[in-house]
């Protein structure tokens, strides 16, 4: 099977954070002729392959590889069968590439040893820690370095980068309010979570534009708030889902008491049954990007495909748990981005003023070109490898 056929193979059939089976076993089908010493099953549904090529460095490189709870829209003839789910984040690409750039490695000359790392569960922020609790360092080697990549909505062929922090370091926190429920037609003798919630949803916004200072990058969201059954019974409870991203660890304590204090104090104002609950159950670190190591792979970038198409990324609020591999191994973390959507589509948006329409990690219409979308993934991780592993003698 080619390239592109594998990867339209991986968009049709996307699965959910720790669910990837499937995903695992076409990537272990792939891996195996060629000589790569694979495992599965690592950290859950991860996927480490290894090739040795006498003494050097060990160099990591890492695709995530879950997709997300979206209904895909993008008419493609490739695009999922399975409904409500959808690899709306690219890492489909991600994973495609890594297996190509290993086919190729295998023909190059180098010394050392490749660990190719594929990584189960990142848009939930556990594939990473679950891997390195599941002895990955232990069982596999420590790698000298970790490399990584990310397909965005940047022009196909264009490569970008940032050094230092260039992802924000995410936390998601599960509330419960806690009312007293009713007929609807009485809310005098009831305790409204419904309008208790929504108070907090508006209170919270005042967080980032009162509570931080202008200097310093945060968000906060509210992605979920579900209560009640019917329209004229006030329900016992409300949940709701807030999601929060900053970049230094003062603006996250920050962030972080000023979300609990708000919602406890929202639900003392309403005369709550009892204390909101919360469940801060997933969390990513800051994303940095080693200075020292970034230049010199972006050297190489340069190089290898011009000067004009790599170029300097602003700070990015999104997230990803690729960091935690560098900060348990002790080493360098290099990540950058590359373009998946068609250049003549990104230069008209931006022209018009209009960058905000094209379609974005997360949306029900991304799906990145194929080429050169494809060639520039699997070279740029090609390229970053072979930067770091040693020369063969």
């Amino acid at each position: 099977m080619n390239l592109a056929d594998f990867y339209r193979d991986l968009h049709e059939h996307p699965e959910l954070s720790e669910h990837e089976h499937r995903t695992a076993e076409r990537i272990a089908q792939a891996l195996v002729p060629l000589g790569y010493e694979v495992t599965t099953g690592v950290g859950g549904t991860g996927v480490v392959a290894l090739l040795h090529k006498g003494d050097g460095p060990t160099v990591m490189l890492r695709a995530d590889m879950d997709a997300l709870p979206v209904e895909e829209k993008t008419g493609l003839p490739y695009a999922s069968k399975v409904p409500g789910v959808m690899h709306a984040c690219g890492h489909d690409m991600h994973v495609t590439c890594l297996v190509g750039a290993a086919r190729e490695l295998v023909e190059d000359l180098w010394s050392g040893t490749l660990m190719l790392v594929f990584q189960p569960a990142e848009e939930i922020a556990k594939g990473a820690r679950a891997m390195v609790a599941d002895g990955l360092f232990d069982r596999f080697g420590k790698p000298d370095i970790v490399l990584g990549q990310h397909v965005g909505p940047l022009p196909a062929g264009m490569l970008g980068y940032g050094t230092g922090p260039i992802m924000a370091g995410a936390d998601s926190v599960q509330v419960t309010l806690h009312g007293r429920g009713g007929h609807g037609s009485r809310p005098e003798t009831t305790v409204d979570p419904i309008l208790m919630a929504a108070n907090v949803v508006t209170r919270l916004q005042g967080i980032v534009s009162r509570e931080v200072p202008p200097g310093e990058t945060a968000v906060v969201t509210v992605g979920r708030l579900h209560a009640g059954t019917k329209d004229n019974i006030i329900p016992d409870s409300a949940e709701l889902g807030i999601n929060m991203r900053t970049y230094t660890k003062q603006t996250h304590d920050l962030v972080r008491g000023a979300i609990e204090r708000i919602i406890r104090a929202e639900a003392a104002a309403s005369g709550a049954a009892k204390d909101p609950e919360f469940d801060w159950n997933d969390s990513a670190p800051v994303l940095v990007s080693d200075p020292a190591a970034t230049t010199k792979t972006v050297a190489e970038f340069t190089q290898k495909f011009g000067a004009d198409k790599v170029m300097t990324m602003p700070l990015i609020t999104g997230s990803e748990d690729v960091g935690i591999f560098g900060e348990a191994a002790g080493v360098p973390t290099v990540f950058w981005f590359w373009g998946g959507l068609e250049f003549e589509v990104v230069v008209e948006a931006f022209q018009r003023g209009g960058l905000e329409a094209l379609p974005s990690n997360h949306s029900s219409v991304f799906a990145p070109v194929l080429e050169p979308t494809l060639t520039t993934g699997v070279q740029a991780l090609r390229v970053a490898a072979l930067t770091w592993l040693g020369t063969a003698s």
